[in-house]
């Protein structure tokens, strides 16, 4: 597990015992920019996770999914893991 991963997974686990963590990271999905304020959110509890990271976070699941087909994955996936969204969805 990297130390985005990490961060998720402890950012996760207070959210689920704090009910305003928790509303203030659901209420990202309303922001303009939803990934930053969510960050912002993030960072505000302790946790330091940027845009970029979980872009990244994302891009390398796929990419592992690509590496690991038999004889490789000729073409990329039209899109890749979202680590926003899958934080979000397990969330609600």
């Amino acid at each position: 597990m990297n130390r985005t991963e990490q961060l998720l997974a402890l950012l996760w686990e207070q959210a689920k015992r704090n009910p305003k963590l928790r509303e203030k990271l659901l209420a990202s999905k309303n922001a303009k920019d939803p990934m930053d304020d969510f960050c912002q959110s993030a960072k505000q509890a302790g946790y330091d996770i940027s845009v970029g990271e979980l872009f990244a976070l994302g891009q390398e699941s796929s990419d592992n999914q690509c590496k690991s087909t038999n004889g490789g994955n000729p073409s990329p996936y039209a899109s890749f893991e979202d680590a926003y969204e899958n934080f979000i969805s397990s969330l609600e």
